[in-house]
């Protein structure tokens, strides 16, 4: 593959979760953050891209949410579990992606607020419609999610360097 096809980023914020007594890491999904999950898989799934790689936050909460959303794809890609994406800043998130391997074309991110939205806010330096005024109206609601793309490699990632092609979020 060449670096000048265009990378798809998904950034996706994990479902609603549940608050039991529990610690954060270990929080589980609501009941209505199980069914928003499958219906953003659904939605992934209508995008039409064909992702090679999973990196998922470790905590209970993306896992479930990754776990319900990757059974409406028609692939499932290679899922890698990342501590670094638990609590990340847009930086360290960022930091991540620039140490994928080329041979990664799509990739999604599941993870938290406020670094998937931060992510969300300063990686697309364009966008096309009006996907930045539909996610600027929306915000970034549990089991939202925004797609981004961007031409050269994955070391070359930095604020500004993508366009926002779409974003998703469930009605309330």
């Amino acid at each position: 593959m060449s670096v000048a096809e265009p990378r798809r980023i998904v950034l996706f914020r994990h479902a609603k979760a549940d608050w039991p007594q529990v610690s954060d890491h270990e929080r589980p999904l609501a009941d209505r953050g199980r069914k928003d999950a499958a219906v953003a898989g659904r939605k992934l799934a209508d995008s039409g891209i064909s992702l090679d790689l999973a990196l998922c936050s470790t905590a209970a909460r993306t896992r479930e949410t990754w776990k319900l959303a990757v059974q409406e794809l028609p692939q499932r890609p290679k899922t890698v579990y990342e501590e670094r994406v638990y609590e990340a800043s847009p930086g360290e998130l960022i930091a991540v992606l620039n140490e994928l391997p080329d041979d990664a074309r799509n990739v999604i991110v599941i993870g938290h607020n406020p670094g998937i939205q931060g992510l969300a806010d300063i990686l697309p330096g364009r966008s096309e419609g009006d996907a930045r005024e539909r996610m600027g109206r929306r915000g970034f609601p549990a089991a939202a999610f925004a797609v981004l793309s961007f031409d050269g490699s994955w070391k070359s990632l930095e604020p500004g360097a993508t366009t926002l092609i779409d974003c998703w979020a469930p009605t309330e």
